[in-house]
């Protein structure tokens, strides 16, 4: 075998390799969704693909319209600063929300639902008709810590001024975003977010209660932990620049 057909045949049997591992990893990812397995994951008694109206549909949907204002601040401060310490974080959180985002659009389409379902208004999954069918999971995700008096708790939220959901701004502070600059900016993209985090760490609460699928939980779960630390980072900052969250 001449060194040119050696190498041709090692570049080949390389990118095969890499090939197989894609696919597999595309394998695992979509078990996972799914609930496949060996059962440590799976919820007894729940449907392999959840219907339109479950918790984990509309978990799904709003947490991506919710993920997806925080990823469009976030390149709004980009413009109107030149703090690197904000900028890097407003990076981070665009960066991780636009994952997040994709993860939980790729849901949808797998388990073939819409990304906006017609005659529900947003939170509905929250309300207290999913309240009285808690997970019986075995990802160690039940009895989760702030979960007591949940129920329900999506019901009363009216929205208003583009303001959809807990915690997302209002078109009239997007555009005073878009007019700030410097430590303005700062300050008013922080408190934003602040508030912004706070009705996404109360909306994934309820999916790491309510949610069956154990991949959408497990999500869940880590965006409490991730959330919950940029909210103490975000306090810090604020209070840098002699400010403070709002009330």
């Amino acid at each position: 075998m001449t060194a040119v057909r050696r190498v041709r045949r090692v570049e080949w049997v390389a990118g095969s390799a890499v090939v197989l591992a894609l696919l597999f990893a595309g394998v695992a990812t979509v078990a996972s969704a799914r609930g496949d397995g060996d059962g440590a994951d799976r919820v007894t008694a729940a449907p392999r693909t959840p219907s339109v109206d479950s918790a984990d549909a509309g978990f799904a949907r709003d947490m991506a319209v919710h993920h997806q204002q925080a990823v469009e601040m976030s390149f709004i401060v980009r413009d109107r600063t030149k703090d690197e310490e904000v900028r890097r974080l407003a990076y981070d959180i665009a960066n991780t929300q636009a994952n997040q985002r994709g993860m939980l659009l790729g849901w949808l389409d797998l388990w073939e639902l819409p990304k906006a379902a017609s005659g529900q208004e947003p939170m509905d999954w929250m309300a207290a008709g999913h309240a009285g069918h808690p997970t019986q999971g075995t990802d160690g995700m039940d009895g989760m810590d702030g979960m007591d008096g949940m129920e329900g708790m999506g019901s009363g939220y009216r929205p208003h001024d583009g303001s959809l959901m807990p915690g997302m701004a209002t078109r009239t502070e997007l555009d005073r975003l878009r007019t700030a600059n410097g430590r303005a900016a700062e300050v008013l993209y922080l408190q934003l977010m602040t508030d912004h985090h706070k009705g996404g760490i109360d909306m994934a609460r309820g999916c790491a209660r309510l949610c069956t699928v154990g991949a959408e939980r497990r999500l869940a779960r880590g965006m409490v932990e991730a959330q919950q630390s940029e909210l103490d980072a975000m306090a810090h900052m604020l209070a840098a620049r002699g400010a403070a969250p709002r009330s």
